[in-house]
């Protein structure tokens, strides 16, 4: 094969992956509008994990926009999460104003996860080891919400009226670490190191943060693929969005597999735009006792409305497919 030949091969190859990548994100793009549209309807009425999703959203489809300054091909994408961030920090802004009085107290303990510059995003990129995830898992919970929601409280300082942030207490210290955790706990494991980063937390723990993402998310991974082998049962998708959303967030991009993102972006309902219990006429009778099941595992305040919509569900959804958007 001559010189120039190649060369020739090789751009063609390139302009066929650049306007796949474009298609990807114009999907993403598209997705996340009609997600928006559900947020405009609801604003009043979802709860503050809700609210803490799109968010996180916001902060990613901000961050694409700085990755892709220098994008000349991409003006019309970037026109249109333009567009996006601006009609999302308006409706979080109503969002939030209303969460405060239907539910003042645990809007106050989580008032600074929703501040514009909370969220920080990855500028480096890790794959999780898979030596490091967990051979066995804890059947039961290792802890509770209550004690979760305690914790990161003493972090972000909000535990008391102007108390003091960053605090870590031998109670959260134990739980926090502890290994062999699994589901939700094990996620918000992972979230509360999260957490002490953003808030700049310099506490002896966090000087060992990257050792436990490390084996928090080979863990995760593990349980993603676990859940992907099993059909991605509808109990099971808001941990599956939950796991990549959070170790997307910790700079793991083996979370953002083409295929998850394929697999969740069917979870939209289309005219509503929200995540949440599937059609009847589209998923098994049987899976009625695994919305059941959901509900009893994700947060108490978990808010189902009665189109199907969960609240929980959407805030992890869009965490995620900001995640791809930024990612790409």
């Amino acid at each position: 094969m001559s010189f120039p030949v190649f060369l020739l091969l090789i751009f063609l190859f390139k302009s066929d992956l650049s306007k796949s990548e474009a298609d990807t994100r114009s999907t993403i793009i598209s997705a996340l509008e009609k997600a928006t549209f559900f947020l405009a309807n609801k604003y009043m009425d979802i709860n503050l994990d809700a609210v803490s999703g799109f968010s996180v959203l916001q902060a990613h489809l901000k961050g694409a926009l700085e990755k892709w300054a220098s994008e000349h091909e991409l003006q019309s994408q970037q026109a249109r999460v333009e567009r996006l961030v601006k009609k999302l920090s308006s409706l979080i802004e109503k969002a939030t104003h209303s969460l405060g009085q239907s539910d003042p107290k645990y809007f106050k303990e989580f008032e600074p996860s929703l501040a514009p510059n909370f969220w920080m995003l990855p500028h480096s990129w890790n794959q999780t080891d898979s030596s490091l995830a967990y051979t066995m898992f804890d059947s039961i919970g290792c802890f509770t919400e209550e004690m979760s929601d305690k914790c990161f409280t003493y972090l972000l300082g909000t535990w008391k009226d102007n108390g003091t942030s960053c605090i870590v207490t031998k109670a959260c210290r134990n739980i926090m670490t502890k290994f062999g955790c699994s589901d939700y706990s094990l996620s918000h494991q992972l979230f509360y190191f999260m957490v002490a980063d953003m808030k700049g937390c310099s506490d002896r723990l966090f000087l060992r943060a990257q050792y436990y993402k490390n084996i928090f998310c080979a863990s995760m991974m593990k349980i993603n693929l676990m859940i992907e082998s099993n059909g991605f049962r509808f109990s099971s998708r808001d941990l599956f969005m939950e796991n990549i959303m959070f170790c997307g967030m910790s700079g793991f991009s083996d979370f953002y597999k083409p295929s998850w993102l394929e697999t969740v972006l069917t979870w939209q309902k289309p005219e509503e735009g929200c995540f949440g219990k599937p059609s009847e006429n589209s998923e098994h009778p049987s899976r009625v006792k695994d919305q059941e099941q959901l509900l009893r595992r994700v947060k108490r305040r978990e808010k189902v409305f009665a189109d199907g919509c969960s609240s929980h569900n959407t805030a992890v959804a869009v965490g995620v497919l900001g995640g791809f958007l930024y990612y790409y």
